[in-house]
């Protein structure tokens, strides 16, 4: 599994998301249930997923799927 399907399976998790959904589309604010409290759920699945503990700074500059992916890819994370 890449690290963007599985940063994908976390986003899955939060808001129930099917397979085939446009990963385009998944930005803070703009996708439907990603609020404040989406947001800090999606950070807790990411967090559990890679057993990793995310700095302030990039639970902040997480703003869409792509980012995301950037951001866990600083963490050495598989």
């Amino acid at each position: 599994m890449t690290l963007e399907e599985k940063v994908f399976a976390a986003f899955q998790e939060t808001f129930d998301l099917a397979e085939g959904t446009d990963r385009g589309t998944l930005v803070y604010r703009e996708f439907p249930d990603w609020n404040s409290i989406g947001h800090m759920t999606l950070v807790a699945a990411l967090e559990t997923h890679f057993d990793a503990m995310l700095e302030a700074n990039d639970i902040l500059a997480m703003s869409s799927f792509q980012k995301a992916v950037e951001i866990m890819a600083k963490y050495d994370v598989h």
